[in-house]
């Protein structure tokens, strides 16, 4: 029964694949462009792991602005998803009237300034014209690396702000897993963005 349901699925994929011919070979090169640029982080499987979902994403053209941008915002998500977390953490510490709330508190809200400094981001390179040649550029690509890095720092104090047994090891090591998983993902979108930071500068002549 499961070979046949293998079978079956080989065959519809195969169909797929013979009736959008140039949809699969748009996808098989937005995926070779994904790995291609990965290999340039720190983090590359993890960066093609979360990168690759969004291959549709390059229905047209292979984008390096848009690679980065789209970093960005799987960055933004962990924040989010982080704050989230590390938010119920916060609740359920002062609920208790626990004495380490604070510290967990000063976490949140390292995490919080984390977020608004990546949506800040994302805005901020959504202005960048990448065919335009802005005389503009290096403001902006000089306050999205700003940025990036405090998002960066603020991930790091979140961590090292916990002294001694603040709060409970499973709940203390899953926040650390989370926010580790968070600066990684936010180096890949600093790197991707430099690249394309570096591209637009040399094909623009910018300084």
């Amino acid at each position: 029964m499961r070979l046949s349901l293998l079978f079956l699925s080989l065959l519809l994929i195969a169909s797929a694949e013979a009736r959008h011919p140039a949809a699969v070979r748009r996808r098989s090169r937005a995926r070779a462009f994904i790995e291609q640029q990965c290999e340039k982080t720190l983090y590359p499987d993890l960066c093609v792991r979360y990168l690759s979902c969004h291959v549709g994403n390059f229905t047209t053209t292979l984008s390096h602005q848009r690679l980065a941008q789209i970093a960005l915002k799987v960055s933004l998500e962990r924040a989010e998803s982080t704050r989230a977390y590390v938010s119920e953490v916060a609740r359920e510490l002062k609920l208790r009237k626990a004495k380490h709330y604070q510290e967990i508190r000063d976490c949140l809200d390292q995490i919080n300034d984390g977020v608004a400094q990546l949506s800040n981001c994302i805005k901020e390179t959504e202005m960048i014209k990448e065919n335009g040649g802005s005389s503009d550029f290096p403001w902006h690509a000089s306050n999205v690396k700003t940025w990036m890095s405090a998002a960066l720092s603020d991930a790091s104090m979140c961590i090292y702000g916990f002294s001694g047994r603040v709060i409970a090891g499973k709940t203390k090591a899953m926040i650390k897993a989370k926010v580790l998983n968070l600066e990684q993902t936010t180096s890949i979108s600093l790197a991707l963005f430099n690249r394309f930071a570096a591209r637009y500068k040399a094909s623009h002549h910018q300084p």
